[in-house]
């Protein structure tokens, strides 16, 4: 395979680990430089011993060549795998195989299964779920003081939801937090071994032990139906087809991680913008109501959780006006889609009242648009709520303590201090 110029831009290399440990505004302004180039760079894949050999991909940086890709499933599959740049072994897709790494028909399929469990009711049950938890985590907050936002605020909560709708009770809590913090560990070695193959087993354990866990739940709701989503998920029939327990198990993983990380991921940094951004803090005290939707926009803009999914050329076509073969590996960017100054004037600053604020923070338009998207607008929106109203002065008390993963935009602790 001929290869296009694996270094388009002297100093910039999306696949070494180091890159990513870089000062955010240091990557943000290499992204431009990638974005300058007109046309998507291409990168030699990373090398680990627990992912299957390849070539290079190309990064869609551009918010168009991200969103017209997620337009076209048929061109730029997510079959080969969505959330590693590099192929994984046949062994991790029995726990990793959910629909996210799925094309139509049996994404659509699985998709409209799940999607038959989130009723009008039980999201409005949902809904009122995280009113209750916020309002407890926040009153906790006041009880103990100066802390860790993450343990204390921006973690629970998620995970809490997640656990309630799927009928998870308290008692597994901290499995189900430690499993997640190791599936998207990415290369912090605070979560996930160096030794590569004690890594190998870490993920597959903690895998196996949250399908396990849903699976086991999942039996007794068939002899015991409650008013979870468990039980929904576990007796939904459409068309005559029902989800196996493998599918039932990775849809779990899907949601318990997907879910928990990003919604984490987005408040932590809610609070250092506002923290950073004094402004923009007095703009929403002023009308709390009136700016939350837009603050929240924009702190998922800004902040992108999900820094990328990848995607597979299916056949020989053309996007925006350049050639890709089949086979070919194309990684979306949206972390650096969100930054477009083709699309975002001053895409650097951050703007509670910045519309039209079209991001792709829960991926673009089309079939994998994020299924959580409005429960997750919903938990953080309700937990700047309760923040800024019972605690208006809460601030960071210190620099995060970033997360070391090219895939998800993490903070691990920080720490947080009020008036």
């Amino acid at each position: 395979m001929t290869t296009p110029d694996t270094h388009p831009v002297e100093g910039v290399d999306l696949s070494l680990v180091e890159f990513w440990g870089q000062p955010l505004e240091a990557r943000h302004a290499d992204f431009a430089k990638l974005r300058r180039l007109g046309k998507p760079p291409y990168f030699i894949e990373p090398e680990t011993p627990f992912t299957v050999p390849g070539d290079g991909y190309y990064a869609f940086v551009s918010h168009a060549d991200v969103t017209a890709a997620s337009r076209q499933p048929e061109l730029f599959s997510s079959a080969r795998g969505a959330t590693s740049i590099q192929d994984l072994p046949p062994e991790f897709n029995e726990y990793f195989g959910s629909m996210i790494n799925m094309d139509d028909p049996r994404h659509a399929r699985l998709r409209r299964i799940v999607s038959r469990a989130f009723t009008p009711r039980m999201i409005k049950k949902f809904e009122e779920d995280v009113q209750r938890t916020a309002e407890v985590i926040v009153d906790d907050l006041i009880a103990t003081g100066p802390c860790d936002f993450v343990q204390h605020v921006s973690a629970r909560l998620p995970l809490k939801i997640i656990c309630e709708m799927m009928g998870i009770g308290d008692e597994h809590y901290e499995m189900v937090l430690r499993n997640t913090n190791i599936i998207l560990s990415g290369s912090d070695p605070e979560f996930l071994s160096e030794d590569m193959d004690e890594a190998i087993g870490q993920l597959l354990t903690s895998g196996k032990d949250l399908a396990d866990l849903v699976m086991a739940i999942a039996a007794d709701r068939a002899e015991h139906p409650q008013d979870d989503v468990i039980t929904a998920l576990a007796s939904a029939n459409i068309d005559g087809e029902q989800l196996t327990p493998a599918e039932l198990g990775s849809f779990f993983i899907l949601l318990v991680v997907a879910g928990n990380e990003t919604t984490r991921t987005a408040i932590s940094h809610a609070l250092n913008l506002l923290t950073q951004h004094s402004d923009q803090r007095e703009l929403l005290l002023a009308d709390i109501e009136g700016r939350l939707p837009g603050a929240v926009e924009e702190v998922v803009r800004y902040v992108s959780p999900v820094i990328f999914m990848r995607r597979s050329v299916t056949r020989d076509c053309t996007l925006n006006g350049h050639d890709y073969k089949e086979g070919d590996k194309a990684v979306l960017f949206y972390w650096a889609a969100n930054r477009d100054e083709s699309v975002f004037p001053d895409p650097g600053r951050f703007d509670i009242t910045r519309s039209p604020n079209p991001h792709v923070g829960f991926g673009a338009a089309g079939p994998h648009f994020c299924l959580g998207a409005h429960l997750a607008r919903r938990e953080i929106t309700v937990m700047l709520r309760e923040l800024m109203t019972k605690v208006p002065t809460i601030r960071a008390a210190g620099e995060p303590d970033r997360l070391l993963s090219s895939f998800i935009n993490g903070i691990k602790h920080l720490p947080c201090e009020w008036d």
